[in-house]
Formats: structure tokens, sequence, C-alpha cells
């Protein structure tokens, strides 16, 4: 009997071919294994009944880092027949598939041999195998083979060959393997601008283990220090030295942003953040993201970490190691590094400058951060392609009451991803369609691409805001790296309607002959969140509140509810138009934007603290004609941190609606609703809602009951224009999308209220709700619209129809 079989998953470099040999020599079949760019094929013969015995068998014995999500058998009908099995060189086929090229962080084996004395890797960091390391990071291309990597340079001693070469060990065909002897190194540079006052310059003073002993005394004594990881440079200090933490936001010009934050083990963890079963399962999975937590009182871990480190906020975000490098820089218990103990808590923030992405390349590093870092640790293994760290946080859902048996029903909790990035990505999106090659480029912030074929959409690592030259440059390099490793070549773009986006010019300025679909950003937001819960094509209510995004109108919406399928949408409802000053950085200044809906709305806020020393009586409204009108919800949040004092300017994105959430949260229980009002049109009117809310300010009442009754008003909202939404088109599944869901308790109130009143609700269940997810919206709304454009052209026999495609150099 032979049978031939087609696996598709995480099946490439987690040691899934030595794991297939061991298993057919286990049960005496003969035949092959091989990877190929979209998987692995194996064809086994033998008795019957050990091949049933092998296939039940290769799911139930997996390799821990291994995913199968399809599995194929055909009977094989050829008259060859094999004497042994092998394990067979990779093939590349025209389709790729890079599922299982997610970097993952160093497994328990890898660990364990890397402090073991005994070991020939005894403290190098750069151990790994083929169930743990560097993935998409080094990759050039595929199949995934040592010479397609950043390794290729690295020539394997003879004790790693023959790891390499041995199809039972679990170093068998892992790319990135390397010893001390063979492979990378770690070098420390000094900045001796910083050390000396000298001229400035950088030069290697010590290498390799005497590399990372150094770096640990550094950390210890106050410094700063550009660490060379996976995807990228940190900048990290010592997280309970309030000087080291202040000097790094001084020098980065990095105000108030909360900074990640690194430590060995779950235990200090859990000294000073509140941890449960799921959030400690994210903290020591294979991706090893940054974990939001909900921290313990300052005051009992004022000595562990500095106020500075995030301040105002009641999270932290916290990480492990997941490189045998931060291992080595964070281990406690070693010997030879117990010799220059290390804080047990650092600061791991992105090395950059401004908004600019993360340095990848050494030289680039030393001279953008210099002013940043008084010494570099770095190394001379490439990265190929820039990668940031994901960043998550449990769902909580709240306990409720069955109300037939009166039991306490415990709903699961889930992963919300606020940024997809390392670990994830670009781990495929199945779609509900088939998609002809599309690009589709995002928006401006939070931005990332999607390159999608058949029905799967690759999601690029998280590529930041799209504000400078580097962004776009680094945004180019990977759409081009990208489409390369999947052999996608675009027959479709996708972009926001938004002209003057930097996403958008660029797919405007592709010489392509392609046609090009403007996507509404609204649209995009509902659409990626049915596409992300596996949702066919039908009509849904979807409440996208947000920022900023350019409506079919010419205005800026933002607080939204459209009844959206895959083609088109209908806009139900929305906040009434109010005007911001100074377009774009209004939201920075909360208060001009609270001055601004006063004026506008007629509402006297001229005894409020807030407008104390601000030029408040003639505001930007009147006197600026670059006030924009929008409909924003992410705005109204600005204006009503800026109304209650909470937040007059803001020194990075959404820090007064984050800091209005952290208000809230205490007595949100017990909140009641503001009064609001919301016409026969849908239009959602504010002015009996902010004026009550200064009226309050006036009356000396708490800005945190203010802030908790102001979301509970929201979630009445929220609700109320379901139920309108409901009673006029008879629809009953709701869509949650757009950056305000990530506040947690806008989703658990609007989510729980919505299914108390009948409904079925959707939230993001494998993509951030934030604008890294508009590019998988646009590639279904891009297609569908296209192939209606398409009939519609053929009903007309040839006329042309109404359209957002246009035809580029065509």
């Amino acid at each position: 009997m032979t049978k031939h079989i087609s696996m598709k998953g995480v099946v490439q470099g987690v040691g899934f071919c030595p794991f297939v040999y061991g298993l057919a020599t286990r049960f005496n079949l003969h035949g092959w294994v091989c990877n190929t760019s979209t998987g692995v094929e194996i064809l086994v013969q033998g008795q019957t009944s050990s091949i049933e015995s092998f296939l039940h068998s290769l799911n139930a014995e997996r390799p821990p880092q291994a995913r199968i999500d399809n599995i194929e058998v055909y009977d094989d009908t050829s008259d060859i027949e094999y004497r042994t099995f092998e394990i067979r060189t990779s093939m590349s086929v025209e389709s790729a598939d890079p599922s299982a090229l997610v970097d993952v962080a160093i497994c328990p084996d890898c660990e364990r041999e890397l402090f073991d004395p005994k070991d020939r890797r005894y403290l190098y960091p750069f151990i790994s195998c083929a169930h743990c390391g560097p993935r998409f990071t080094i990759i050039k291309d595929l199949p995934y083979d040592r010479l397609n990597t950043t390794m290729a340079e690295f020539g394997m001693c003879e004790h790693c060959g023959a790891e390499y070469n041995d199809p039972l060990g679990r170093h068998f065909q892992a790319q990135p393997i390397a010893c001390p002897q063979c492979g990378p190194f770690v070098a420390l540079r000094e900045n001796h601008t910083r050390f000396s006052g000298a001229v400035s310059r950088i030069s290697s003073i010590e290498l390799r283990t005497s590399a990372i002993l150094k770096a640990r005394r550094l950390l210890r004594e106050g410094y700063i220090l550009g660490i060379k990881s996976l995807g990228g440079f940190y900048l990290a200090c010592d997280a309970s030295n309030s000087l080291s933490v202040e000097e790094l936001r001084d020098r980065k010009g990095c105000i108030e942003k909360p900074f990640a934050l690194m430590t060995s083990d779950v235990e200090f963890v859990r000294s000073i953040c509140h941890v449960n079963h799921e959030e400690e399962t994210l903290l020591t999975g294979r991706e090893k993201p940054i974990v939001l937590l909900k921290k313990k009182p300052q005051a009992e871990i004022a000595q562990k970490v500095s106020s500075w480190v995030a301040p105002h906020l009641d999270t932290l975000g916290m990480m492990l190691p997941y490189t045998p490098l931060q291992h080595l820089l964070l281990n406690q218990t070693d010997l030879i590094l117990s010799t220059e103990p290390v804080p047990p808590l650092l600061v791991m923030t992105s090395g950059n400058v401004s908004e600019e992405p993360i340095s990848i390349d050494d030289e680039d590093a030393l001279q953008r951060l210099a002013p940043l870092a008084d010494a570099f640790l770095v190394h001379n293994r490439d990265i190929y392609v820039r990668c940031d760290d994901s960043v998550v946080r449990v769902d909580h859902r709240p306990l409720t009451i069955d109300s037939e048996t009166n039991d306490t029903v415990h709903r699961p909790s889930s992963t919300v991803y606020l940024r997809r990035s390392r670990g994830y990505a670009p781990y495929p999106i199945q779609l509900p369609i088939d998609v002809r090659p599309t690009l589709a480029v995002g928006g401006d912030l939070k931005n990332t691409f999607s390159l999608a074929r058949a029905q799967h959409a690759f999601i690029s690592p998280h590529m930041g805001d799209t504000e400078n030259p580097e962004t776009i440059q680094s945004f180019e390099k990977g759409i081009g790296h990208l489409s390369h490793i999947l052999h996608v070549q675009p027959e479709l773009i996708a972009h926001d309607l938004r002209t003057d986006s930097l996403a958008t010019e660029y797919a405007a300025a592709s010489t392509l002959e392609i046609p090009h679909v403007g996507v509404q950003h609204h649209h995009a937001h509902i659409v990626s969140c049915m596409v992300d819960n596996g949702l066919a094509d039908r009509r849904v209510i979807g409440i996208s509140f947000d920022g900023a995004g350019y409506g079919t109108d010419g205005m800026i919406w933002g607080g939204e509810v459209i009844l959206a399928s895959f083609a088109d949408f209908e806009r139900f409802a929305h906040l009434e138009y109010l005007p911001i000053p100074n377009g774009d950085s209004a939201s920075r200044a909360p208060w001009s934007i609270a001055a601004s809906f006063a004026y506008s709305l007629g509402i006297d806020i001229g005894d409020l603290p807030f407008i104390q020393h601000r030029d408040w009586q003639m505001p930007c409204v009147e006197r600026n004609g670059n006030a924009l009108l929008t409909s924003s919800m992410s705005y109204l949040f600005d204006a009503v941190a800026g109304l209650i004092g909470a937040r007059n300017d803001s020194t990075y994105a959404a820090q007064a609606a984050v800091e209005l959430e952290v208000l809230a949260k205490p007595f949100v229980s017990t909140a009641k609703s503001y009064p609001y009002v919301i016409d026969k049109d849908g239009i959602i009117l504010l002015k009996d809602l902010l004026n009550a809310i200064v009226q309050d300010v006036g009356a000396g009442r708490p800005a945190e009951m203010i802030a908790a009754c102001f979301h509970r008003t929201i979630v009445d909202i929220a609700i109320d224009i379901c139920r309108r939404a409901r009673e006029s088109t008879g629809l009953n599944e709701v869509a949650l999308s757009g950056d305000l869901w990530q506040n947690q308790i806008l989703l658990e109130l609007v989510r729980e209220g919505l299914k108390r009143a009948g409904f079925v609700v959707y939230f993001h269940q494998q993509i951030p709700t934030n604008d890294e997810g508009l590019a998988l919206g646009q590639v279904v709304i891009a297609n569908c619209s296209i192939g209606m454009q398409e009939i519609a052209s053929s009903n007309l026999n040839g006329k042309p129809s109404s359209s957002k495609i246009t035809q580029q150099d065509h």
C-alpha cells in the first residue's frame, strides 16, 4: 500500500521532517518526506495497519511547536518501490506559504543546555534547534534552507554539521544551527562620547562572554544600552532606577509613553502584576509577546519598578526573554554570570528615534542611536526583516448568571491582539472568498499591509506610522520581500480613500498596470472583523469607533454605525460633525478640542480649570482656516478628557482616551448615563451630553466619576443605535471594530449589553481591532467591489458604470 500525504500549517522549521522520519522508521515504512514552499509532502509504503498508525501519530505526537491546519491523503498508483525512508532536499513551488516562518522563542531543551556547564554551547547566545530560534527575520527566500537565510555566511563546524544531518536529532536541518566555534558572536561597543566626553566615536571593547558580562555591569550601574535582538534593536536600562528611566525618556523624546519591560521569570512578574492562568500562558508560550497586565499599587512595587515606566496607567507591558542573549542578560543564578549581578527587571523599548522604524543594521544603529545609548551590545548575524514585538492582553469576559438555572456562567477568556508582529506574523488569515492576487496597503497609522491570493491573506508584521521616509522605505522593502517569498504578483491594489496618505501615495505611484480600488476606512474596519470571525458575505450592523477616516462625503469620520456587506455599506448613524482645530495635530492638544467643541455648541466653559492661562475666548475654530469637521469618537474622548482636566496635552497617540479609561474603571459599575439625543436621521447630538459634563465639572464632581458616566453614556448610545438599526432592517448581527474597542470598559459593557438584547456580537479574534486590521478588510472589499464592477460592466454591454476603481497607467 502506498499513500501520498500533503500537509500545511506550522510544519517547517519545527523539527517536523525528522519527526516524520522517526515515525516511519518506527512503523517500518519506506518512502520519503520533504519540505516544499507550501508545506510538507510525504510518501509512505508499507502494511495498511502500519500506515494507519502512522497517520494517527502524525497529529497525535507532532512536535510541540508544530500545528497542522490541513492534511490530505491520496492513493499513489505509481509502480516505484522504495527500500528505505529518506528526508529529501526541499522543493520550491510557485505558491509559497510562510506559515511556519514566524520567529519563535528559545525552546526548553535549548534553554537547559544554555546553562549546562557540561554542554558545548554553554552560555552561547545563539543556541537554537529545529524547535526554536529565528525564522522570518533571517529568511531571504523560500524554501526555508540555510542558504536562503542570513546564516549562509557561517559555515558549520564538524560537530554542528553532524547534528544538522542527523535525522533523529532535534538539530536536524535546523537552519540557524551554530556554536562558539562556527557561528555568530556578540560584541560590546562603547560610545566614548557618553563615557569620556571625547570626540564622538564608537569602538569594540569586549567580545563574546566578556561582552555580556560587561553589558550586565553597565545595566546595573545605570547606563542605557542599545541591544541587538531578533528583529531589531532595543534600548535597555534598569527599570527600578528612576534616574535611568527618566534619562532614557529625555534622550528619546518619549515623555510619557509606556515602556515595555522584560524579566527572567513569571515569579518576578507576579511580584509586580496580577497574573491569571491565561496571561501566564501567553507570557510563557512560544511567541513570547508583550502582555499587558494589571499592575499592583505603585506604593507596593516602587522598589522594583519606577513610576516613570508607565506614568498614569494601571497596567504594565511585561515579557519574558525569548532569545538566548536575553536569557544571558537577565539570568540571576548562573555561577559565571552572577559575577556581574544584573537588575531583575529591564526596560526594553524599541531602538529608534522618534517615530522612525527600529534599527536593524549595526552601523545604522551605531550612528542613529549614538545620542541615545551609552554602549551597544551587537552581533554579526544580520537581521534581514525588521519585526517589532507583539502586544496582547487577555479579554476578561465578565461572569454572568444563567437566567434559567441561576448558575454562574464562566465566559472563556481570549487573546486580544493590540500589535500583531513577532511570533504571529505573517501567519495567514483564512478568507471566506477566493481572491485574485492582491496587495492592500492599509492606512497611515499602525500600518500593516496584506498580500493575498486564493483564500489566504498574509498580514505583514507591524510597520508603524507611515509619517516619514524611513518608515515608507521599510514599508516598500517589506512589500517587496513578502511578495517575493510568496511568489505573489498583484493583479489588484487596494488602498484607503485618503489621497494624502503616504500608503495611498505609494499605491498611486505603482507602475503596475492593474486596477486600484479605494476603500472607505470604516467599511474596511467592519469587513476585517467579519473576515476575522469567518463570516460569509452578508449585511451586518457595524459599529466603527476610532480616530479619523476619510468619509465618502469628504468629511473626517470616526463615530460610525454602518450597515455593511463585503462589497458595499450604508451609513446608518454617526456622531454629529464638530470642528477640530489645526487638523491632525489636534489630537496632541485635548484642551483645544474641548474648547472647540464647546464653542461650536454654545456651551459656556469660562470658569472651567482647564482654560486657565489659555487663549480660549478666541478659539482656533474661529481664527484658523485649518479647522476640520469630524464625527470622530476618539476626538470626543479627547474633548471630554480636556473638559474634566484629565489630560490637556497629549504626548503620544490616544493618551487622553487611555487615561480616561483608567480614571473610569473603579467607578463604572455604579455610574449612570448622561443625557444624549439621536435625531431622526441617526445623528448623535452631543450638546446635552457635553453640557452635563461641564455642569458636573463646575459643581466639583470628581473627574473619575464623570469619566465613568461618560463611558456609560457611550455604551448606552451604541446599544440604542443597534436596537434602532434592528427595528429598521431586521439585522441582528453586530461587528465591533476600530481603535476605541481597545477600551476594555466599552468592549465588555457594549458586548454584554447587546447580547442581553438578543444580538449576536462579533469582535476581532486573530488581528488587532485598530488600523492594523484595515488591510485585511481592504483585500476582501476590493475583490468584491471589482467583481461587481465587472458584472455591471458586462450587463451594460461595455458602458462604464460608477465605481471607485481606477486603472493606473493603462
